[in-house]
């Protein structure tokens, strides 16, 4: 199928049509495939004024955030902060010190490498 921008792509390869690059959407990792522990969730519910639901999306969303490979992360987190006007030098440097502070610490990666990362 065509419209006047040309060929219609199907619902299971989502394209921004702004930048043309590839969304996330429907993407399937294993934080969609299982349940959070539910003592987890009594957990959160217990510390806080969220409901049951509330409490497990909040753990999924956290678990999803944790489950980014690094050259997900760096290229999110680069295209973000230069959104917001940071330039590359400060750029990445921030990101290496972040990427040292995650939960589960990823390799210490020169400039270089996260240049190559974010431009091939």
């Amino acid at each position: 199928m065509t419209d006047a921008r040309g060929p219609l792509r199907p619902l299971s390869d989502p394209i921004c049509p702004n930048s043309g690059r590839k969304l996330p959407f429907g993407r399937r990792g294993a934080h969609h495939l299982r349940v959070p522990d539910p003592a987890l969730v009594s957990h959160v519910v217990a510390t806080t004024s969220l409901t049951p639901g509330e409490a497990a999306r909040v753990i999924e969303d956290v678990v999803a955030f944790h489950a980014q490979t690094v050259e997900d992360y760096v290229r999110t987190r680069h295209a973000h902060l230069k959104t917001y006007g940071a330039k590359n030098p400060e750029i990445f440097a921030r990101i290496a010190e972040e990427l040292a502070e995650r939960v589960v610490a990823a390799p210490q990666l020169s400039e270089r490498q996260l240049r190559r990362i974010i431009y091939g």
